[in-house]
């Protein structure tokens, strides 16, 4: 982030509210702390109105789960969301102390002060609504609104966090509550890319992605962006772009909806991943109405959330369940499954943590056929055996061994002609 930015995608009219949000790299120590407050002065003598929202330093919030993790094997979540918002807090101070440093009038809040109401899903809550009559009055009076990331209260008053990357979420959800002109999102990247640059070199940024693309990236793996801000936007059409915090020109990438894009929609518009895949399977369960339910109804109880779902065809009144969850989930999940196995009868449990899913992701696909057995010639033409498989309208994913996670994905992306310029 080197000072003022030069011209962006942003709203022409003067006056203009915009919701920026900063991630932990961003604000990694106080000469880059310095370099955003200096990006958001220059918004502000624009005539802009400004929120910010902002993560904790990078690494802050690992170092201080650590230090719980020093004391506990299973800490309380509610202590853990105590511990954890104090990384944003530090930020918003400093970043407040900055920008008046610089003769711009700022003001912080946490979550709980912007009154971000959550339920009392501790390390994983979710936004209920959000009281923005505090920050409207600062920014009627021309005050650089700083706001914590990630954070929220439920109705008892207890600090709630949002899940890692809940930055995302706030700031989207922030935008939508204030009907902001749009909501910008600076991180490491300057927009999104057909795939991860850092494993097929040849990636593309996007120029825009519709809101469905960039949901489904975002749930099978893409890391740009949150799920849950991608849904928000979504939900309450709220203008969003990604940019780089570390450059000063450039338009980064539009999330816009789907009517607002060229016509000659690619087929494909990115190949997104996940390493962090584990796969559970249940052996010899009765084949009758309601097993499934006992399965995941007991997973879903403790709070795992469940990917990809496979039943068998039944023989002899019996059958097989597997499903994906999230690899840290996997010892938990799987001790949840021994208490099932017995109350169910069935013969064995077996587990894979060391598989992924990748996935071929674009709305293009609607009126296109043939991307899955493409796909899938792809993969076997690479000798790549997949493990199983999951659709939607606009995606195709397939879980294969995660050592051939990079292969697959090169491979998939030279496929669909995602290297050669749109």
């Amino acid at each position: 982030c080197s000072g003022a930015p030069g011209r962006r995608g942003t709203p022409d009219s003067t006056m203009s509210l915009i919701v920026q949000k900063y991630g932990g790299t961003s604000v990694g120590s106080t000469d880059r702390i310095k370099n955003v407050a200096k990006r958001v002065a220059h918004y502000r003598r624009e005539g802009h109105r400004i929120v910010v929202v902002v993560s904790a330093m990078s690494g802050e919030t690992n170092r201080l789960l650590g230090l719980a993790k020093e004391l506990s094997a299973s800490p309380d979540p509610r202590e853990l969301d105590v511990i954890a918002a104090t990384g944003e807090q530090v930020t918003i101070g400093l970043l407040a102390i900055a920008l008046k440093e610089m003769g711009i009038p700022a003001k912080s809040y946490t979550g709980g002060q912007v009154r971000v109401l959550t339920d009392s899903a501790y390390t994983k809550a979710r936004i209920l609504e959000i009281d923005e009559a505090a920050m409207r009055k600062d920014l009627d009076a021309g005050t650089v609104v700083v706001v914590a990331g990630f954070q929220g209260v439920d109705r008892d008053g207890s600090i709630t966090t949002l899940g890692r990357g809940g930055s995302d979420t706030s700031a989207v959800a922030l935008a939508a509550a204030l009907k902001a002109d749009e909501c910008q999102i600076y991180t490491d990247v300057d927009g999104v890319y057909t795939t991860d640059p850092r494993i097929v070199p040849e990636a593309r940024r996007l120029n825009s992605i519709s809101f469905e693309e960039m949901l489904e990236m975002a749930s099978l793996g893409s890391k740009v962006l949150q799920i849950r801000s991608v849904e928000f936007a979504g939900k309450y059409k709220v203008k969003l772009r990604v940019l780089s915090s570390f450059q000063d020109e450039g338009e980064g990438t539009l999330i816009t909806v789907e009517e607002e894009k060229n016509m000659e929609q690619p087929i494909i518009s990115g190949i997104a991943f996940n390493r962090d895949e584990a796969k559970l399977t249940m052996l010899g369960v009765p084949d009758k109405p309601g097993i499934a339910y006992q399965i995941l109804g007991a997973i879903a109880d403790a709070n795992i959330d469940v990917d990809m779902i496979i039943q068998n065809v039944g023989h002899d009144g019996m059958t097989d369940l597997s499903f994906t969850v999230n690899r840290g989930e996997f010892a938990k999940a799987t001790a949840i499954l021994e208490d099932v196995k017995v109350k169910l009868g069935a013969r064995e449990i077996t587990g894979d943590n060391k598989i992924c899913k990748v996935s071929a992701v674009g709305v293009g696909m609607r009126s296109h056929p043939g991307v899955a057995s493409q796909m899938f010639r792809t993969l076997a033409e690479e000798g790549i055996n997949i493990r199983m498989i999951s659709t939607s309208e606009i995606k195709i994913s397939v879980v294969i061994d995660d050592k051939y996670l990079e292969l697959a994905v090169r491979a998939l992306h030279k496929a669909f002609g995602l290297d050669t310029p749109a």
